[in-house]
């Protein structure tokens, strides 16, 4: 079997058209069993003074080989599920659990690593090595190695059952959205919805064999609908199919119900969290986070729901009034949408819609390459003739001064079978190698933006392109690493409410004037982006950024909330109508079930850990300030925030990078004047 199966072969970069279901298993069961047989003579071979090359570069070494094979398994899970590869994938995480709880209470292995920690060669290791102990250390305890057998047993079970839960989560989801369409064959139920976008109805209703056109639950279509459909009763309609998706309410109420699966998380998570000396989850979450508490997590969203919630009032007091000049006199959440972009049209004649003419995807990603080259003086270029999962998917090369420095996959369209929203996930990780030589990084990049149709180039809007750049953030933070411990290069290590620091520090590029002259230009003529065009988008560019920043504050707060108080005696829903009490200003109806699809927190690695978002977002605003008073495309401002972030990924805490940068620690002043929402800016 091992000679016909790709993954098991030694190959650059996967070999995607050639994996097939049945590879998968076999795969990991041989990569494990190896592992386990190395981890064994590491372990024989360490006598009393272990050394940094035989233990860590040989588990290292041992990994990477489990991680070949695994990373682009668990890609076309997510970009190319089937119920074949699903099923091969989720025969495989109960062993993979079962493995690293192993090796995380492995009582031998926690003796060597701290071994090497006390030894005289630690006192010689760089920062990046030092970090590598600490956080293994830290880790094991989180483990549960100091726990007698019984508990580490339990604690097995638990992870082995949470990692099983968050693929059901997941594949339920997916299934749910996919499982609800509406075939509309009279044109003028869809009056107001864009050209692009009824061509890509039109194309989802061809693809089924069908006339007229097909709306589905994938984000495009449900955009362009809840952004532009005249008819109310058709956004009703499917603003109540999208936010019951896999819950027991809507027009598939009880299929895929997501609703007994975030039960049991929650209460695995409690137990988990309590078994490892915790009070709650969110203690255990902020174990290895930038936050030192639960009560500061809480105060810093609360301080700003407090500061963001009157200029929420204001933006939804206008709405209502411009809505009911327009006949409607009771604005629901359905209505939000199509009304704020009309509001947004009449107050600054400016649409998604017109904008998206000048923001065909190549003129775009030359920008942003352009914009990246400049600031870290660094190459990109598309490479041809790879192997890929999907037709529409790109590779590109970026090297600097000639070197090779790694590579990333571009994977950029929605279409069926494939998860819904934006992602980085690293394909390959930097390090130095066993034998000597360096191992480039690899990474794929994941939207689900609008395709190209009838004849035109895919044109994004200005959301998708601050999408696209805030994704490419997340990927360079992987690529431009220059630490060669696996551990800690990239994101790896980097505490999780500081990873979206490099990604919404990206997204400003989009708004300034010098970005934007880089990133348009109209599909058909190649002209800039019009300077009155540009004027109106950037006095637009706050629009209801009250309204915005209590919606994300709401998600921030019920998480969190959700994990400190589990098992207070209220259900996931009165938790977050005790949220919409506190921060919400637009209630949405009885039936909304938006918990069901917070993949976030029950099937990503956001669980008491969504606050990052805001967290983050304060370090990047300030870290822009920066570049606001040396210039936005200042190479030298580049190149010191490249070799402070990026470079050192996880090496060292992330307050220390940031303070080297900017010379101090961050304030929140740089965030509320971003978004308009200080006194000053209003």
């Amino acid at each position: 079997m091992s000679a016909n199966n790709p993954l098991l072969q030694d190959f650059d970069l996967p070999p995607y058209s050639s994996i097939l279901p049945e590879h998968v298993e076999p795969a990991v069961d041989a990569i494990l069993a190896e592992s386990r047989s190395v981890v064994a003579k590491v372990l024989a071979s360490q006598g009393d003074a272990p050394r940094w090359e035989s233990l860590i570069d040989a588990l290292d070494e041992q990994g990477a080989k489990l991680g070949r094979a695994w990373s682009p398994v668990s890609h076309l899970n997510a970009v190319r599920n089937n119920p074949e590869l699903r099923a091969a994938y989720e025969a495989c995480l109960p062993k993979l659990s079962e493995y690293w709880t192993e090796m995380g209470q492995n009582r031998a292995l926690f003796q060597a690593y701290e071994a090497l920690a006390a030894s005289p060669e630690a006192a010689n290791f760089d920062v990046a090595q030092k970090t590598i102990l600490e956080h293994a250390l830290r880790d094991f305890r989180l483990s549960a190695i100091d726990l007698p057998p019984e508990q580490q047993k339990r604690y097995g079970e638990i992870q082995m059952r949470l990692s099983e839960l968050g693929s059901r989560f997941s594949n339920q989801l997916l299934d749910a959205t996919q499982a609800w369409t509406k075939h509309i064959e009279d044109e003028s139920l869809l009056a107001g919805i864009t050209e692009s976008a009824k061509a890509q109805m039109q194309q989802a209703a061809e693809a089924k064999n069908l006339s007229g056109w097909l709306i589905t639950l994938e984000f495009p279509s449900y955009y362009a609908v809840m952004t532009y459909a005249d008819n109310r009763a058709l956004r009703e309609e499917l603003y109540a199919a999208y936010c019951t998706r896999a819950s027991d309410q809507g027009p598939n109420a009880g299929q895929n119900d997501n609703g007994p699966v975030m039960a049991e998380i929650l209460e695995l998570r409690q137990e988990l969290a309590r078994l490892l000396g915790f009070g709650n989850y969110a203690e255990l979450s902020l174990a290895s986070k930038m936050a030192e508490s639960s009560e500061q997590v809480l105060s810093f969203l609360r301080d700003l729901a407090v500061r963001s919630k009157p200029f929420a009032e204001q933006d939804l007091t206008e709405l209502r009034a411009f809505a009911a000049e327009q006949g409607c006199n009771d604005l629901q959440s359905w209505d939000v949408g199509y009304y704020s972009e009309k509001l947004r049209e009449q107050r600054y004649s400016i649409s998604q819609e017109i904008l998206r003419a000048y923001f065909p995807i190549d003129k775009v990603l030359s920008g942003l390459f352009a914009i990246v080259e400049k600031l870290y003086g660094i190459q990109i270029k598309e490479l041809r003739d790879f192997d890929t999962w999907h037709p529409d998917v790109r590779l590109f090369e970026i090297s600097e001064n000639g070197q090779h420095v790694g590579r990333f996959f571009f994977d950029l369209y929605a279409r069926a079978n494939k998860r819904g929203g934006a992602w980085m996930d690293g394909a390959r990780d930097k390090r130095r190698a066993v034998g000597g030589e360096l191992v480039s990084p690899v990474a794929n990049l994941v939207c689900n933006f609008t395709p190209a149709s009838a004849g035109k180039p895919a044109l994004l809007t200005h959301d998708e392109v601050t999408t696209l750049f805030h994704e490419f953030g997340h990927g360079l933070h992987h690529l431009l690493t220059r630490v060669e411990h696996v551990g800690v290069s990239g994101i790896n290590g980097v505490a999780w409410d500081a990873v979206e620091l490099p990604s919404q520090f990206m997204e400003n590029w989009c708004w300034e004037p010098e970005g934007l002259a880089l990133i348009s230009g109209h599909y058909q003529t190649g002209e800039p982006l019009p300077q009155d065009l540009l004027d109106k988008m950037l006095a637009a560019k706050n629009f209801q950024s009250g309204l915005m920043m209590v919606r994300q504050l709401e998600f921030s707060l019920f998480d969190f909330e959700l994990h400190v108080t589990h098992g207070d005696g209220r259900s996931v829903l009165e938790v977050l109508e005790g949220i919409r009490d506190e921060v919400s200003v637009l209630r949405p109806p009885a039936y909304n079930r938006f918990p069901n699809s917070f993949a976030h927190i029950f099937a990503g690695g956001y669980a008491a850990g969504y606050y990052s978002y805001k967290w983050a977002e304060v370090l990047s605003a300030d870290a822009f300030s920066k570049f606001e008073e040396e210039g936005v495309l200042n190479p030298q401002t580049g190149r010191a925030f490249r070799e402070a972030i990026l470079a050192r990924g996880g090496s060292q805490a992330p307050m220390v990078l940031f303070v080297d940068f900017r010379g101090r620690e961050p304030s929140i002043d740089a965030l509320l004047r971003h978004l308009g929402l200080s006194a000053e800016a209003a």
